[in-house]
């Protein structure tokens, strides 16, 4: 099957359906999604200021993690699943989005940094304490974080203006 097979089948599922010929369903997964989001980047932010070391420098960065991550991927879930409901009620649409295509491509590099970070950078953050200056790694992760977070956000946003 070809992608704009799976596209056109994904789109034609009932779910999808109902949620793109419904008055209320799009609006209320959109709601959402946005507040979903804005959970997420706020909880990122919170961890990559400190990285940088323009907030929270009074707390070891491992505690803040342990603090901020239940919250983050709590809900990176929720807006993952708002998210691919979304794109369902308008696969071909979105498949074919410029903007939808560069958020995903964005959100698979930002992905990547936390990985990284998490199994190379943050085991070096594991060993310091409170007050102390992170590593110059781990202010890179957190740039370059935020900087991809931006990027999410307003490819998102840029998604709904561009639809045909």
């Amino acid at each position: 099957m070809s992608f704009d097979g799976i596209l056109q089948w994904l789109e034609s599922t009932p779910i999808a359906v109902a949620i793109s010929e419904g008055d209320a369903l799009f609006p209320l997964l959109e709601a959402i999604h946005v507040l979903a989001i804005t959970m997420v980047v706020g909880s990122i932010l919170i961890v990559d200021l400190r990285l940088v070391g323009l907030a929270s420098n009074g707390r070891k960065v491992e505690r803040v993690l342990g603090e901020v991550l239940p919250l983050t991927w709590s809900a990176f879930a929720v807006a993952a699943c708002s998210g691919l409901l979304l794109f369902a009620s308008k696969a071909v649409t979105y498949g074919h989005n410029a903007f939808f295509l560069r958020k995903m491509v964005l959100l698979a590099l930002a992905g990547i940094n936390m990985l990284v970070f998490h199994l190379v950078t943050g085991r070096d953050i594991a060993v310091s304490s409170a007050g102390t200056a992170p590593p110059p790694a781990a202010k890179v992760a957190g740039v370059t974080s935020m900087v991809l977070w931006f990027g999410i956000v307003a490819c998102g946003r840029w998604v709904g203006f561009t639809l045909h």
